[in-house]
């Protein structure tokens, strides 16, 4: 093949990789995507040591080898990092596994852990986002406690059983208009 009809293969191929690299760091692939930066890198090699002649296919062949390198660079350190425990991501799911596994223990219908109900949990965690989205927006966050929340929730799920058809309820913080707000939907 002419390198006319490889750019375009590369340039597929390499942003195809950046995906599967992106899909393995964030845990949804299991495995690194050798294969594919094998091929990747024959296609490069195939071209390094003959001289292009067309300059807009030279420029091409530049660019794509210049990404492709500087992502190599970007994955070395994340695996790197993975493999000393230190790429935060991988010790956050890490850590979260090992939490659930030793002090998850279900208790009747509630589940507790750490020695607290689930739903105080997700009063903490309501709470945080909540006031993260505010701090984002620039709005005070001292009127936010866990009470206003849990106060505000039990107001509401009510309504929000009633209209919804169920009591399996979850709620999150959306940001509409600049203005952060707790939504209700049905937990999955």
């Amino acid at each position: 093949m002419a390198i006319s009809d490889d750019l375009p293969i590369l340039e597929r191929k390499l942003g195809e990789l950046i995906t599967r690299y992106d899909q393995y760091f964030i845990g949804y692939e299991k495995r690194e995507p050798l294969p594919l930066l094998a091929e990747v890198e024959k296609l490069v090699k195939r071209y390094a040591s003959t001289p292009i002649n067309n300059t807009m296919y030279k420029h091409k062949y530049t660019m794509l080898v210049a990404r492709l390198n500087t992502y190599r660079e970007y994955w070395n350190r994340i695996v790197r990092m993975i493999d000393e425990g230190r790429y935060s991501r991988d010790k956050f799911i890490s850590d979260l596994h090992q939490r659930q596994r030793s002090a998850g223990v279900a208790v009747g219908s509630e589940k507790i852990v750490s020695g607290r109900p689930q739903a105080d949990l997700e009063l903490d965690r309501l709470l945080l986002e909540l006031r993260n989205a505010r701090k984002e927006c620039n709005l005070p966050n001292e009127s936010i406690t866990r009470e206003l929340i849990a106060a505000t929730i039990e107001k509401q799920k009510p309504l929000i059983a009633a209209k919804l058809g169920t009591d399996n309820i979850a709620f999150r913080v959306v940001v509409e208009d600049g203005k952060p707000k707790l939504k209700a939907g049905i937990k999955k």
